[in-house]
């Protein structure tokens, strides 16, 4: 999953269009389902999943870079805390994104879709001891729903388990980081600032391990797929900003899970997978949690709002 940005950085809606942010929400999804769909696609036609991880950072950083070229330089820096968050900030993203990228070569689409929407679950409970925050009996027994919904999909304890489940479950505890170190900065970073820095770490990082392991596609779509990796991730991300500028996150949220449908269609039309029912089951678990934490912090949101 090409994993979008949170939005508690975001700026309040500036209109009540929650139609319009609605649909940008469901674009986004799809976008980033395109992306997820279009590395499996690469990894099996035998692209390094680095390459294509360097490919997704470096267009990234030149499509964000672009806008912030000829105005003031003061999205191009930051002071040195910030500085230094915002570096480990692009490092757990860098580790998210490979980690998956290596994943969806093995597993299928909705396997890896599943194990990744247990990061908002891993969230809430890492908020407790690194951000202080108070988590009450219904959303721990979400979080431990959550949990269970993940073995399911992972099923540990069945021959039909593979360890590349277990990068995926790295991927998305790096990205329940990513996302709460992205809360610590809300506020006081500039948002173009976090995604400059976000792609520059992924860039660089990765540059000489692309060039070492470079395979060159073999046709003229696989080319441009890889190109689009990138593109598509980061109009994924952009449609995901401007649906909070039209609609709240609590209206927003629950079509998060269209990207789940999406990856299902994908799966079965481009490489004729269709999830099993374990897969269907876990998902629903874990989805259900994410709705449990989502429905019951939204009290919370409403008194930060208020």
């Amino acid at each position: 999953m090409a994993n979008p940005a949170p939005v508690s950085h975001l700026a309040r809606p500036r209109e009540d269009n929650a139609g319009k942010g609605i649909a940008l929400m469901l674009t986004a999804y799809l976008l980033f389902s395109f992306t997820d769909t279009s590395v499996k696609w690469l990894s099996l036609a035998g692209i390094p999943a680095m390459q294509l991880a360097f490919m997704r950072f470096g267009v990234h950083l030149a499509l964000s870079t672009g806008p912030m070229l000829g105005r003031d330089h003061s999205g191009w820096t930051a002071p040195r805390a910030q500085a230094a968050l915002m570096l480990l900030r692009g490092g757990l993203l860098l580790v998210s994104t490979s980690t998956n990228f290596i994943a969806l070569r093995y597993l299928d689409l909705t396997v890896v879709a599943a194990i990744q929407f247990s990061s908002p679950i891993l969230v809430c409970a890492l908020s407790v001891p690194l951000l202080g925050e108070r988590v009450g009996p219904w959303r721990w027994g979400a979080i431990v729903l959550g949990f269970l919904g993940v073995l399911i999909v992972v099923r540990p304890w069945s021959a039909e388990f593979h360890p590349a489940a277990m990068l995926s479950v790295i991927s998305a505890t790096s990205l329940a980081l990513f996302s709460i170190l992205t809360r610590r900065l809300a506020g006081v970073a500039a948002p173009r600032t976090m995604q400059l820095y976000g792609g520059l770490v992924g860039t660089v990082v990765l540059l000489p391990v692309a060039i070492w392991v470079w395979q060159a596609p073999v046709t003229p779509i696989d080319w441009g797929l890889m190109f689009a990796v990138g593109l598509f991730a980061w109009s994924g991300h952009h449609f995901f900003s401007r649906a909070h500028g039209y609609a709240p996150a609590s209206v927003l949220m629950p079509f998060s899970y269209s990207f789940l449908i999406y990856l299902a269609i994908s799966g079965f039309l481009v490489f004729g997978t269709v999830p099993d029912v374990m897969t269907l089951t876990g998902a629903a678990v874990i989805a259900l949690a994410g709705l449990t934490i989502w429905w019951r912090e939204r009290p919370v949101r409403r008194a930060a709002r208020s």
